[in-house]
């Protein structure tokens, strides 16, 4: 019977895997009469850990997350768990960052106002004034750190003071074309989600989709990743692709192009945001 609450709280737990694990957690829920609404579980043969994902709601009153993690803490303990819980109410705090092309932004923006994507934007970052209107548009502080003329250096300090104060969760490169530095990029480790085109690293450079064009190309394509130093080689969240053919012309191939971006990069970001996403390596396990 499903409890009659609005209260829904999301454990996750990472640990090498072995015999007893959900027993064990499924044990210690019930026995605190805490209703299991969803569960996702996976033991990776190759890196030997186990990921575990629980949405789950208390059904009786006195439940605080203070007092589930001081009783939890010795289960986890046992299996050498990697742990948080959190509350599935709760609205992360976004950053995006973006520079001219508004397409990501705007979707973003457009997710977060219906409700789709259950997050805060504090601000946007560009190192550019044409985004400005949409931000405004949404009632988002706006803040212009031109690279060219304050330096990197100072813009990505400038970046990590605001991911202090407004308290970031999460910081989106929404089709901001700037190279983070090494040292942002391991600050911001498992917690920076960039999209670019599948074509790379194929077709570098300016007009990615007029070079597509002119090589034939049959897919076009969109990667989601987490940020590390390797450029857009971080662990994968999200892809899709869209079929394009001879008679698309480049402008046409750009446009299904923003499209693809706009939706792959919202659906990592939704995942993210509701930990369905767990480090593992190189790669990642995602329980959609």
């Amino acid at each position: 019977m499903t409890p009659d609450t609005q209260e829904r709280f999301i454990l996750r737990a990472s640990c090498p895997d072995t015999i007893g694990i959900v027993a064990d957690v499924a044990g210690f829920l019930a026995e605190r009469r805490l209703f299991i609404a969803e569960t996702a579980n996976f033991g990776d043969a190759s890196s030997g850990m186990f990921f575990m994902r629980l949405l789950f709601a208390p059904t009786q009153p006195g439940f605080t997350l203070a007092k589930f993690t001081a009783e939890f803490g010795p289960v986890a303990d046992k299996w050498g768990m990697d742990w948080e819980v959190i509350d599935a109410r709760a609205k992360p705090n976004v950053l995006i960052l973006v520079s001219t092309a508004d397409h990501c932004l705007n979707d973003l923006l457009y997710r977060q106002r219906i409700g789709s994507l259950n997050i805060n934007v504090p601000a946007i970052v560009s190192n550019h004034l044409t985004c400005a209107w949409l931000a405004d548009r949404h009632g988002v502080p706006y803040y212009h750190l031109p690279n060219d003329r304050i330096g990197k250096e100072a813009a990505e300090a400038r970046i990590l003071e605001l991911v202090d104060t407004l308290k970031v969760d999460l910081v989106v490169l929404a089709r901001y074309m700037q190279i983070l530095s090494t040292d942002l990029s391991a600050k911001l480790a498992g917690r920076c989600i960039n999209i670019h085109h599948s074509f790379l690293p194929g077709f570098k450079g300016a007009k990615p989709y007029t070079q597509a064009f002119n090589r034939g190309v049959k897919l076009i394509g969109a990667t989601a990743h987490y940020v590390t130093s390797d450029l857009d080689e971080g662990p994968i969240i999200a892809q899709a692709v869209e079929p394009t053919n001879h008679v698309d012309q480049p402008d046409v191939m750009t446009a299904k192009g923003r499209d693809t971006e706009a939706r792959v990069l919202a659906r990592a970001v939704k995942l993210h945001t509701e930990g369905r996403i767990f480090l593992n390596g190189a790669r990642t396990v995602v329980f959609e």
